[in-house]
């Protein structure tokens, strides 16, 4: 089945997979207002969920990127999109029949079968083969899930603890005595708490994300892919650490104005730069190897 039909008067008219897709896709903005207008609002609210606004934008320009893939062997898969399109509706009957979710709980819900009911769109229209030369883009849209709140909190007291066990573990390799007790430091002359604000957690799903889609982009294998992209996230810890080091030696040796400076405050900048310096050389080295590795093949 290569094609889609809707009855007009007395003939059948022909729908395009595009415009099968646009049609799905317009369906669930109008059913599913509710869930993206909540998601866009915690995006632009807050700044852990700022990454939200990318995640479209970035998917959809990798798909146009890419587009040529679609002229040719664009084979509808009824049978498994709709099987999507099923699970979608039912993910999305749950959280309307389980009305006791906190909000939070509910948003992640409803825009995970949002997600699935885009992907099951694509699957549909433009068929399993087409959905497998664009499987990052299509699973990089479950990024639009936002993380509910006590997952969001673990993640943020990971990062925490993580932040301060780095920047320990710097301050003590440069020789300066420093006492950790979970999130708190103490070194002569300053004592400091790795805060939630601390955690940067902002930037670092961004080099998170940052990171996967330059790995997708630049590199070809799946296991170096997946290399850089759990690389980014021990990464996106260390640089917080990086940042609490910095200030403090420069608080405590240059000039206590740096512990409430711009630098502090906004800093965070120049670490993910430096973060995403080594993001790219580590690219680049994994781009040489596949690169041996396809010539010496």
């Amino acid at each position: 089945m290569s094609s889609f039909y809707r009855v007009a008067g007395n003939t059948m008219v022909k729908l395009s997979p595009p415009r099968t897709f646009a049609i799905l896709f317009g369906l669930s903005l109008v059913i599913g207002w509710r869930p993206l207008f909540g998601t866009f609002a915690l995006a632009v609210g807050s700044a852990e969920y700022s990454h939200l606004l990318l995640i479209v934008p970035i998917s959809a320009t990798l798909i146009f990127i890419e587009r040529d893939a679609m002229r040719s062997g664009i084979e509808p898969a009824v049978g498994f999109g709709l099987t999507l399109l099923v699970i979608a509706i039912l993910i999305g009957g749950c959280s309307y029949w389980l009305g006791s979710l906190p909000r939070d709980a509910q948003l992640s819900v409803e825009m995970l079968a949002i997600v699935i009911w885009w992907i099951g769109s694509f699957v549909l229209c433009f068929g399993a083969r087409v959905a497998r030369l664009f499987l990052f883009p299509l699973c990089f849209l479950f990024w639009m899930v936002p993380f509910p709140a006590p997952l969001l909190n673990q993640i943020v007291a990971i990062w925490q603890h993580g932040s301060a066990t780095s920047a320990s573990l710097l301050l003590s390799a440069f020789g300066v005595p420093v006492v950790q007790d979970g999130v708190f430091l103490s070194i002569p002359g300053l004592s400091l708490e790795v805060a939630t604000e601390c955690s940067s957690l902002r930037s670092s799903l961004m080099l998170i994300v940052t990171s996967m889609v330059l790995a997708h982009l630049f590199l070809r294998s799946f296991w170096r892919k997946a290399v850089v992209a759990l690389a980014a996230i021990p990464l996106s810890i260390a640089k917080n650490g990086v940042r609490i080091f910095v200030i403090s030696m420069l608080g405590t040796r240059v000039d206590p104005g740096f512990l409430h400076g711009n630098l502090h405050r906004h800093g965070g900048i120049v670490f993910f730069l430096l973060a995403l310096f080594v993001v790219l050389l580590l690219l680049w080295l994994l781009s040489r190897g596949e690169s041996d590795a396809r010539q010496s093949g």
